[in-house]
């Protein structure tokens, strides 16, 4: 099996992974079947470890492979990085002001971007976690789509260490989503279809980042600072205040340093 997938193109291998880390999001929606609760305690310590996994991935498999790209290049190397980092974040910003969202355990009224009328409570929620995703699902395809080309940093080891890390920290983004409709009084059907439903976007967005890097070579460190200034932004946003609106502070803090070890590990031994 692990042949086949060798075998595949960059783009098929790309797809393959976002399957799986939507289906992670699924896998994370679906407890909803055996619980209608879950402590606070719990959803901010893994909340905490997914922000620290995107943390160390920007860094370890995006941000310093685009380094290492641009170092063979007339430009400056941190050029490339500074700018597609800000440039991911910007964008981020500016989707986060226009995409109608709800984030997690907050009222409805305290719904963000434009205001289009009523919309109903889960497709906010799912809009949120939808919104965490596009990146995600952008950075893992750009990861691959980098294979291609004969940089050393951009190994297919290292992007598969990308996919496991994003799939481990989209298990608690799936019962971000279905807990709260479930405690809102949603049947379990729906609360967990609405949960995985915001993880089917990191298919699309890992395609499109592993074909817009491979028809367009030149852009592969900005694309991979793009990419990490997009998650940065995320988890500076929402992720970390997410984990730590219930007061569980050092307990989400020391989440996410084991989610930053863990994913510094796993993609430093697999990279």
């Amino acid at each position: 099996m692990f042949d086949f997938f060798i075998q595949l193109h960059p783009v098929g291998q790309a797809f393959i992974i976002t399957l799986f880390t939507w289906g992670m999001t699924a896998l994370g929606a679906a407890l909803v079947f055996f619980t209608k609760n879950i402590t606070p305690k719990i959803l901010d310590g893994m909340l905490g470890f997914a922000g620290g996994v995107m943390i160390a991935a920007s860094f370890w498999s995006l941000l310093s492979p685009a380094l290492e790209m641009a170092s063979q290049s007339s430009v400056p190397n941190w050029l490339p990085a500074a700018v597609g980092f800000m440039l991911g974040g910007i964008v981020l910003s500016l989707v986060d002001k226009i995409l109608p969202h709800l984030h997690p355990n907050m009222p409805r009224s305290e719904a963000e971007g434009l205001r289009t009328g009523k919309r109903r409570r889960s497709t906010l929620l799912v809009l949120a976690i939808t919104l965490h995703n596009i990146p995600e699902g952008l950075a893992i395809g750009v990861a691959f789509g980098a294979v291609l080309s004969d940089f050393h940093s951009a190994s297919l080891a290292g992007a598969i260490a990308l996919g496991l890390g994003i799939a481990i920290q989209n298990f608690p983004e799936g019962m971000a989503v279905s807990f709260p409709l479930r405690r809102d009084g949603m049947s379990r059907k729906k609360s967990f279809f609405y949960g995985q439903l915001s993880g089917a976007v990191e298919p699309i967005a890992g395609v499109i980042g592993a074909l817009s890097v491979l028809f367009i070579k030149p852009i592969l460190p900005y694309a991979l600072s793009f990419a990490a200034g997009a998650m940065i932004f995320v988890v500076v946003e929402e992720v970390i205040p997410g984990s730590q609106e219930e007061g569980n502070t050092d307990l989400a803090t020391i989440f996410l340093m084991i989610g930053f070890v863990g994913m510094m590990i796993l993609d430093v031994a697999l990279g």
